[in-house]
């Protein structure tokens, strides 16, 4: 349905450089289509430059600061990833403050790829199930996760992926668990 997240504001968070541009974009066109509003959030003015892969990519204009969200106003919360973008946003307390802030509200949540590595910052995964990028297998254990090789994973309101590759099934459950929360029930598990 083209506006079954009709009146949902979305929150991308990421660092103002080295997010994956895919992981960005694929999520927010296929949110923006099914008539959710969205918001880039970085924790500095001006704009966010993507990265496709280890290559400059396109640069994006930060819509608003991390430090000025009010996390009660989030209605649902995207972590993209890249290397750089994940390693640098979890250094910004506002920013886990955020995260931290939507996971208590019960907030609708989609991390993909390196993106997750600010979930174990704000201490929000111990008993959960994820998927991620291979290599936070071990970070995310550390955090108290289950970790899992799956395409896409959901685990109540935590939409989870791997890779760019699992973007067309990320994204397709993005919009399925968001429009469940916006009734104010939580998705099942699957």
């Amino acid at each position: 349905m083209p506006n079954e997240l009709e009146g949902v504001r979305v929150t991308f968070l990421t660092a103002n450089e080295g997010v994956e541009e895919a992981e960005l974009t694929d999520p927010w066109a296929a949110l923006a289509a099914a008539g959710a509003t969205n918001e880039l959030v970085a924790p500095e003015p001006g704009v966010v430059q993507a990265f496709r892969h280890v290559d400059r990519a396109g640069r994006y204009p930060v819509d608003r600061l991390v430090a000025d969200v009010d996390p009660e106003n989030v209605d649902a919360l995207v972590l993209p990833g890249g290397v750089v973008n994940a390693d640098r946003i979890r250094l910004d307390p506002a920013a886990v403050r955020l995260v931290r802030r939507a996971f208590e509200r019960g907030v609708p949540v989609g991390v993909i790829c390196h993106g997750p590595w600010i979930l174990t910052d704000a201490g929000v995964v111990s008993e959960r199930v994820i998927t991620s990028w291979p290599s936070l297998k071990t970070d995310l254990g550390n955090a108290g996760a289950e970790w899992v090789d799956e395409e896409v994973h959901v685990d109540g309101e935590l939409v989870s992926s791997r890779k760019p590759a699992d973007l067309p099934a990320f994204c397709r459950e993005l919009v399925r668990v968001f429009a469940v929360g916006r009734a104010g029930a939580r998705p099942p598990a699957g």
